[in-house]
């Protein structure tokens, strides 16, 4: 696989909202053209355990267009989300690169204090 996914969280205060930032970097040897058939670039999921709590998509409308970015090698692209209204508890945040032929997957902890 040549892409290689990190997600990181960020706020000022994380009882108002969760940032999520998801880099998808090209680290393989040749260029790699992601090809997307919405505005919706990236999927983001908070999970407790087997349950999910919050998806970024629910209740979104996005654009219906064809789309497509090309990664040279060592080459990165950023997706970002916001969680507007969090509840207390820790978590596990997963996020997806939505493009139609290139996979790649990011997790990380979320602690949202109360």
């Amino acid at each position: 696989m040549t892409l290689e996914g990190t997600l990181e969280t960020a706020g000022d205060d994380p009882r108002d909202a969760v940032l999520f930032v998801f880099t998808v970097t090209n680290s393989g040897t040749e260029r790699v053209t992601l090809q997307f058939s919405d505005a919706c670039n990236a999927e983001f999921v908070l999970e407790d355990g087997d349950e999910e709590v919050w998806r970024f998509s629910d209740g979104r409308v996005f654009a219906q267009m064809l789309s497509s970015e090309t990664l040279a090698p060592g080459d990165e692209t950023t997706y970002e989300a916001e969680w507007s209204d969090p509840v207390p508890g820790e978590y596990t945040a997963v996020a997806t690169l939505r493009a139609r032929d290139e996979t790649c997957e990011a997790r990380a902890d979320v602690s949202v204090p109360p």
